[in-house]
C-alpha cells in the first residue's frame, strides 16, 4: 500500500464509545450502529470531493462495517453519490481498546496521511499512542468529550481531504497539541510504566480499577490537565473552571483536591457528566509549564487517564507526570475551510454556452 502515490486516509470509529457506565447513570443517549455510518458516510463524502480516492478503515464485531459496506454498495447505484474506495483492516477484532491501538499502527505503517477518528477522548488518546506523526482529525461520538469537536462530519471530510491530497500545506492545516507524559515507576523490582493523556489525569484514592469510567468526585486527590475549557465536560472541567488555558497556548494546570477530613478552600460546582454536577473541595490550583515534572505525594491509588482507570500504584511506588508540548498535530478544520474559500479552492470555472 506504501507504494502507491494516491493519498489514502485512515478512519477509526469506535464502535463501543457513548456505552459506558457514566451514560447509564445520566440517562444520556447511546450512538446507535447506523448512526455511526451515517457519520462515516459523510466524512468520505467530504473527503472524495476533496480527491481522496482510498480510506482503509478499522474491522469490528458490532456490525458496523457490513452496514457500512451495505450502504456503500447501495450508493454506487445512486446517481450524485460518490465515495472512495474502502478497504478493511486484515485483522481480526477482539471489541477492546486493542482494536483501535491496532488499527492505529496498521494505517501509521499502510502511510495513512491522516486519521479520522470517531469516539471519545479515550479513543483519541488510543490512537494517539500509535499514530505518531500522523495528524488526525476527531469528532466527537463519546460520553465525556473535552478532545473531538462536535462538527458536521462533511466538513471535517472536507477539511482532511484538502490537507491529505496536498492542496493544504500542513504548515496551513495542522495544528500541534500538547499531551500529558505519566511515568509509574516501582521500587518492587517490576519495570517502569509510561503512558499518555491527551486532556487530564486524575489521581484518586481508589484502589482498584473496576469499571474504568472515572466518574465520581468524592475521592479525587489531583489533577493535571493539557487544556482547560470552562465549556468542557468531564474531570477536565474542574479545571476549565478554575482556570482556563486554550488548546494551543503554552503550558497546563494542576489541581489539588482537598482530601477527606481537610478544610478546602473553596468548593467548585462543576459538570463531571452529562447533566449532573458535582461539588469538588478544591485545596489549590495553579499553571503548569511544559517540561515541569510533578510528583503525586499519594501513597497508593489509581491514576486515570482522559477519565478512564488505567493505572494502580502502592506504597513505594513513585508517580509523575509532566507536561509536553508539541507532541502530536491535528487537523485545524475551522482554518481549512476559511483558506479554502479565501483561495477559491471549492471554485471552478463556468463552461461558456453558445
Amino acid at each position: 500500500m506504501q507504494g502507491n502515490a494516491s493519498p489514502v486516509v485512515g478512519i477509526i470509529a469506535n464502535p463501543l464509545s457513548a456505552r459506558d457506565i457514566r451514560r447509564i447513570m445520566t440517562h444520556a443517549s447511546n450512538l446507535q450502529t447506523s448512526d455511526r455510518v451515517g457519520i462515516v458516510l459523510r466524512v468520505m463524502g467530504g473527503l472524495r470531493s476533496s480527491g481522496i480516492k482510498r480510506v482503509l478503515i478499522m474491522p469490528d464485531r458490532s456490525g458496523f462495517g457490513a452496514l457500512l459496506m451495505r450502504k456503500l454498495h447501495q450508493a454506487s447505484h445512486d446517481a450524485g453519490k460518490d465515495f472512495p474506495d474502502v478497504e478493511c483492516l486484515d485483522f481480526d477484532p477482539i471489541s477492546t481498546v486493542d482494536d483501535t491501538l491496532r488499527a492505529a499502527r496498521l494505517m501509521r505503517e499502510a502511510g495513512v496521511k491522516a486519521i479520522v477518528v470517531l469516539g471519545g477522548d479515550g479513543t483519541h488518546r488510543a490512537v494517539v499512542r500509535e499514530c505518531g506523526d500522523i495528524a488526525i482529525a476527531g469528532l466527537s461520538t463519546g460520553t465525556n468529550n473535552a478532545f473531538p469537536e462536535h462538527r458536521e462530519p462533511t466538513i471535517v471530510g472536507l477539511a482532511v481531504g484538502l490537507y491529505a491530497s496536498g492542496q493544504l500545506s500542513a504548515a496551513e492545516a495542522l495544528v500541534p497539541n500538547k499531551v500529558l507524559d505519566v511515568l509509574l515507576e516501582s521500587r518492587q523490582g517490576k519495570p517502569s510504566v509510561r503512558d499518555i493523556a491527551i486532556v487530564d489525569v486524575a489521581i484518586s484514592s481508589d484502589h482498584y480499577i473496576g469499571a474504568r469510567a472515572l466518574w465520581k468526585p468524592e475521592n479525587l486527590y489531583a489533577a493535571y490537565v493539557t487544556f482547560a475549557s470552562p465549556e468542557s465536560i468531564g474531570l477536565s472541567s474542574i479545571a476549565g473552571l478554575l482556570l482556563p488555558v486554550g488548546r494551543q497556548e503554552k503550558g497546563g494546570v494542576s489541581i489539588r483536591m482537598a482530601p477527606s477530613g481537610t478544610q478546602p478552600a473553596y468548593h467548585l460546582r462543576a459538570p463531571i457528566l452529562p447533566g449532573m454536577m458535582a461539588n469538588v473541595p478544591i485545596l489549590r490550583w495553579g499553571h503548569m509549564q511544559e517540561g515541569q515534572s510533578f510528583a503525586v505525594d499519594l501513597k497508593s491509588g489509581v491514576v486515570a487517564l482522559d477519565g478512564e482507570r488505567e493505572l494502580t500504584f502502592d506504597e513505594g511506588s513513585k508517580v509523575s507526570v509532566t507536561l509536553r508540548g508539541n507532541a502530536f498535530s491535528t487537523v485545524d478544520v475551522a482554518h481549512c475551510m476559511h483558506i479554502a474559500a479565501e483561495n477559491g479552492l471549492f471554485r471552478s470555472i463556468a463552461p461558456t454556452t453558445c
